[in-house]
């Protein structure tokens, strides 16, 4: 079930190269920082104000551990607005250009479903497209990104941001769901040319609050597949939920699940607060030293 993966380079577990010349290396858990474009991101203290608050927060989530900043232009929260591919460029491609000029030596990633505004933002300078389709809402790309040669996150997700909160019934186990969807996504990527691949599960995505839980208590069983795992879910309502809180006070339960998310196998933080994400990375490679 699992053979499509074997053709894949073997690099791809260790490192991710851009098609800039940046390398991403990921022998050693990583932070990738999230900055949203957006204006009604669930977390407000995500937001992006201005070019010079991206820069200040850039600059910031740098210098605190991140390997990698995430752009995200396009509000993937439940009931969140659709907005148009022009909007979302209009958004996304001065920011690129903003950080590419201020830091030229970042990792650049772009959180977008649609291959065109991909195609643009890595002519802008990003290094890696972060899908949350999974190539599911946007036929053109996987032969766009294997065209482009970047990095890529290949996200599990059913429907999209508007319909997948009635999308969580599985008729099959969860986590073999997900194996399935990995194994075809992944045999396709291969024949778009795409080497460098990194793996997220989706919390959040067409799953409850529960669901999420089981998939990060049962996330060694992913790496079966040989491929480094994004864990997101920073300040997300599996962690917020639970404890009767508000994203604004989930830091504590974040950095609780992030410590889960490392002894699952997960190479790849997607934080809000990157200072948190590292300490909590230093911590799991101390007391873990052989796990790296």
């Amino acid at each position: 079930m699992l053979a499509p993966t074997q053709s894949l380079s073997h690099s791809a577990t260790q490192s991710l190269r851009s098609p800039h010349g940046r390398l991403l290396d990921l022998r050693r858990p990583q932070v990738m920082g999230i900055l949203n474009l957006t204006p009604d991101s669930f977390f407000a203290g995500s937001r992006v104000a201005s070019e010079q608050d991206l820069l200040t927060r850039a600059e910031g989530m740098l210098k605190a551990g991140a390997a990698l900043l995430d752009l995200g232009a396009y509000s993937t929260r439940p009931g969140a607005e659709d907005i148009s591919a022009e909007e979302e460029t209009r958004r996304l491609l001065p920011a690129v250009e903003a950080l590419r000029r201020a830091f030229p030596a970042a990792f650049l990633s772009v959180d977008t479903f649609r291959a065109g505004v991909a195609a643009e933002a890595v002519a802008a300078g990003a290094d890696l497209v972060n899908d949350v389709g999974g190539g599911t809402l946007d036929a053109e790309m996987f032969a766009t990104v294997g065209r482009l040669r970047v990095p890529y996150v290949l996200m599990h997700l059913r429907g999209n941001p508007q319909t997948m909160t009635q999308l969580t019934h599985y008729e099959d186990d969860l986590v073999l769901t997900l194996l399935r969807y990995f194994r075809d996504g992944l045999s396709a990527l291969r024949q778009a040319g795409v080497t460098d691949v990194l793996l997220d599960p989706g919390f959040g995505f067409a799953k409850t609050a529960a669901q999420s839980h089981e998939l990060l208590r049962r996330l060694p069983e992913l790496q079966a597949l040989g491929l480094p795992i994004l864990a997101a879910l920073s300040r997300k309502k599996m962690v917020y939920g639970p404890l009767g809180l508000s994203p604004e006070a989930a830091l504590n339960g974040t950095t609780a699940l992030h410590m889960v998310a490392l002894q699952g196998g997960a190479r790849l933080l997607r934080a809000h607060d990157v200072a948190e994400a590292a300490q909590t990375i230093q911590l799991f490679a101390n007391t873990f030293p052989d796990a790296e």
